[in-house]
């Protein structure tokens, strides 16, 4: 992949990788942080992108490795009260079918969250989910049908009480 290359790539995936990794990990500016270091990793390997081979998918998986990470470390290092605390800023206010939905998600275990993410945004087919997380399209099939499951059962509990 050449510069003109990776920079069309750039400006035609970025905004939809954070949205993306934002939905799998729920933090909108570490998903931004970790899309645009995911982007400075594969313009370092460019030359070994192929566009036939889904550079997305390798961005994708590597940010949301480098969320994962961070996670992991935050979870260990000590913070002050008052920084724990803070909220963090949102660039809009979501409508309430989106926080419903994020809510929704955050209950869900992380290999059924991250199977509906990818199969119901990023619009990719259980056998190229199977090979993104590494598990059998079976095991992909049973966590979107556990995980729709929940989502649905969550969501119209939650809609219910609203309407109540």
């Amino acid at each position: 992949m050449d510069e003109a290359q990776f920079d069309r790539f750039y400006a035609n995936s970025f905004t939809r990788l954070v949205g993306q990794v934002y939905a799998m990990c729920g933090n909108l500016t570490e998903a931004q942080d970790c899309v645009q270091e995911a982007f400075i990793r594969a313009w370092d390997r460019r030359k070994k992108l192929d566009i036939t081979q889904s550079p997305e998918a390798w961005v994708r998986t590597t940010a949301y490795r480098l969320a994962v990470s961070r996670w992991r470390r935050a979870t260990r290092a000590l913070r002050p009260p008052d920084r724990a605390l803070q909220p963090m800023p949102t660039p809009e206010e979501p409508g309430i079918e989106r926080v419903a939905l994020a809510r929704a998600l955050a209950q869900l275990p992380e290999p059924q969250r991250r199977a509906i993410v990818l199969y119901h945004l990023c619009d990719l087919s259980v056998g190229e989910i199977a090979d993104e997380v590494g598990s059998p399209a079976g095991t992909v099939k049973a966590r979107l049908a556990r995980g729709r499951h929940a989502l649905a059962r969550l969501l119209s509990t939650d809609m219910e009480a609203r309407h109540a």
